[in-house]
């Protein structure tokens, strides 16, 4: 039979046919055949039954194949009322399962994995419900993930050695580009220069200003309390800012501020004149010794005496007044006290106040807003560098044995003791959680 089969195989191989041969042999055979006939084939496979769980299944597997790859698995051949199908075997620790027990044990298998599921998820939700927003990364022995908070707190100390450099650098450019000076200027007066500090010539504004009034106060002891300038801006013809300024409250316009520095008192004095009958009203700068005509009131007046004054700043003007009908009057004016004067054909009112000239300080400095954005990027650097931290957090789950374990880590770089307080809030929470079912080991 066996020469017959040889010629037989060598034949048909010579013809060009494929052939296509079975043998059925005893369940105690091994993968060998009696023929002998395996060098004349190109492709072995082996059929065979095999029982467990009460039930009979087929496997098959691949001997030899002649100038090509194979596998070495063993796969389960089932015949269906869709026809013949190879599928693969369940493997499990040291057993190949096939048949119904495969489908158990897939089943099994889908819900392990699902319960695993299940439990990332809960742990992830756990996490972010405390805050923490992790990142989930799978490894050879399980699940690991990882979540911090405030990362970028590592930059403060390089966020303050920034803001001392730009701060340096405004500091060079007000000094390279910016301007100085002053200027003394009277009440009622306007001024489009200032006097620049280095080379005391005129420098332009670009712009007027027109110093409305200045007002002076004093302590009890009669050293100036307060002195304050109400400062008009003009462009172009127009009003376009009022301010009052003081010491430390400047006016800004345009890269330009205007601080109040100093005042001058001058030995003239504001002189108003009301015509309580008409409600005319005009004002003069009088100065001791000269005469002043109101050619619309008809008046003439001046100051004949003069108390200096004091050094709370009162002084006292004797006034001689004239308005061509009757002998002249002559009365004290007080600093800032209201007279009233009567004439046959009217009742006129006079108040003084002295004439002053305000001191300003002129500066335009390109650098201070680099300046000023320094600083702030030092506040936060600083901020950021003492009173927040790096906080890490590790939570790791894996298998061993029949159990799923987790490890739960973390690390701050600063407020060790507010961090540790909220590791151990999470842990309880992780412990709470029903699903888990965690207990501490």
């Amino acid at each position: 039979v066996k020469m017959l089969m040889i010629r037989f195989i060598s034949y048909i191989k010579a013809q060009g046919t494929s052939l296509v041969l079975t043998e059925l042999l005893p369940d105690i055979s091994e993968d060998f055949s009696d023929l002998a006939i395996s060098s004349l084939v190109d492709t072995w496979f082996r059929l065979r039954q095999v029982e467990s769980n009460g039930e009979l299944n087929r496997l098959i597997n691949v001997v030899k194949s002649r100038g090509s790859r194979t596998s070495n698995q063993v796969k389960e051949f089932t015949i269906s009322d869709n026809g013949i199908s190879v599928e693969d075997p369940f493997i499990g620790e040291g057993e190949l399962v096939v048949g119904s027990a495969k489908a158990a044990r897939v089943e099994q298998e889908l819900e392990e994995v699902k319960r695993k599921q299940y439990e990332l998820e809960e742990v992830e939700q756990t996490l972010a419900g405390a805050g923490w927003k992790p990142s989930k990364r799978e490894t050879e022995d399980g699940t690991l993930f990882f979540s911090q908070k405030t990362p970028w707190v590592r930059f403060g100390v390089y966020i303050v050695h920034v803001s001392i450099l730009v701060i340096f650098a405004g500091a060079i450019i007000g000094t390279l580009f910016g301007e100085n000076g002053s200027i003394m200027a009277r009440e009622k007066s306007v001024f489009s220069y200032y006097f620049d500090r280095n080379t005391s010539e005129r420098a332009p504004l670009g712009f007027e200003i027109r110093v409305n009034d200045f007002e002076l106060t004093y302590y009890d002891t009669g050293s100036p309390k307060e002195y304050r300038s109400d400062l008009t801006v003009i462009e172009g013809g127009r009003e376009v800012l009022n301010k009052s300024i003081v010491v430390n409250d400047p006016l800004d316009y345009k890269g330009y501020t205007f601080y109040q520095s100093s005042f001058q008192a001058h030995q003239d004095f504001w002189i108003t004149i009301q015509n309580q009958n008409t409600g005319a009203r005009e004002i003069f700068l009088a100065q001791p010794g000269v005469e002043l005509k109101w050619q619309n009131g008809g008046i003439s007046f001046g100051i004949i005496n003069l108390l200096q004054p004091d050094q709370w700043g009162r002084y006292r003007l004797k006034i001689w007044f004239s308005d061509g009908k009757g002998e002249p009057s002559v009365f004290w004016l007080d600093r800032e006290t209201v007279v009233s004067v009567e004439r046959p054909d009217a009742v006129y009112a006079f108040k003084s106040s002295q004439a002053f000239s305000t001191g300003l300080q002129v500066a335009k400095d390109p650098g201070v807003w680099p300046v000023y954005i320094g600083f702030t990027v030092m506040l936060l650097g600083l901020i950021v560098a003492f009173f927040l931290s790096h906080k890490r957090l590790w939570v790791y789950l894996y298998e061993e044995g029949s159990k799923t374990k987790m490890l739960v880590a973390g690390s701050a770089n600063k407020n060790k003791t507010g961090f540790e307080n909220m590791f151990e809030a999470l842990v309880e929470k992780l412990e709470e959680n029903e699903t888990l079912k965690l207990s501490k080991e």
